[in-house]
């Protein structure tokens, strides 16, 4: 299992790594049209809020994944270790739960709906199901996440941290 976990980790580390470059790429070729060149290109501005969309939800589950994310503490810290494990249990099956109904299900029903609507961007003439299918996307990554989080606490063990993230 940590192999598989590995092989997502590395995939979502490099994936979001490029949504990050091409962010900057993009906008740094906005300011240059406009300022340097006199003629704003037309496409960059939705580029850059497609990519963003894309950083945010992917990154989510990636925040998710290392342990970033928000979260409260206060009350669980006062608690035993062994209610500790319980609680953490029982709030990473309700996050998966969360993520399967909400952002795989829902999302899944916007992807479809958008696509059955053939809704487009405007700018870049792509449909709009290609940029929202980040959402069902994340929804997976965090299910996946959660469940072998379920499965690690399950087990008294804890998940390995994710390489070169120490």
């Amino acid at each position: 299992m940590n192999k598989m976990i590995h092989t997502v980790d590395t995939v979502l580390k490099w994936f979001l790594a490029s949504l990050m470059a091409g962010i900057v790429l993009v906008v740094c070729w906005q300011v240059v049209s406009r300022y340097v060149l006199g003629a704003p290109s037309s496409i960059t501005e939705e580029l850059s809020r497609c990519l963003l969309i894309w950083i945010g939800m992917v990154g989510a589950a990636f925040a998710y994944r290392t342990g970033v994310h928000l979260g409260l503490d206060i009350v669980t810290r006062r608690l035993k270790v062994e209610r500790q494990r319980n609680v953490n249990l029982v709030l990473t099956a309700a996050v998966v739960l969360f993520a399967i109904q909400v952002m795989v299900i829902g999302g899944g029903n916007l992807v479809r709906l958008t696509y059955e609507l053939d809704q487009m961007s405007a700018a870049l003439g792509i449909r709009m199901a290609y940029i929202y299918i980040a959402i069902p996307l994340s929804g997976v990554l965090i299910s996946f996440y959660g469940l072998c989080q379920i499965y690690c606490m399950s087990r008294h063990q804890t998940m390995q941290p994710v390489e070169g993230m120490h």
